[in-house]
């Protein structure tokens, strides 16, 4: 049951849904995705260790 409560936390933020999205179709380096959702290496690197 935690594991699947950690999953579901993971996903109610909105940038990790956005990446979630953007890594559906195809893979994306971060740098990539760092200029789609304009943001900072390390907050995206910081989304991605949660997911």
């Amino acid at each position: 049951m935690t594991d699947l409560v950690e999953v579901f936390k993971a996903l109610s933020d909105e940038t990790r849904l956005r990446i979630m999205k953007l890594l559906e179709d195809e893979a994306l380096c971060v740098c990539e995705i760092m200029a789609v959702l304009d943001m900072i290496q390390s907050r995206v690197s910081r989304h991605l260790d949660i997911l």
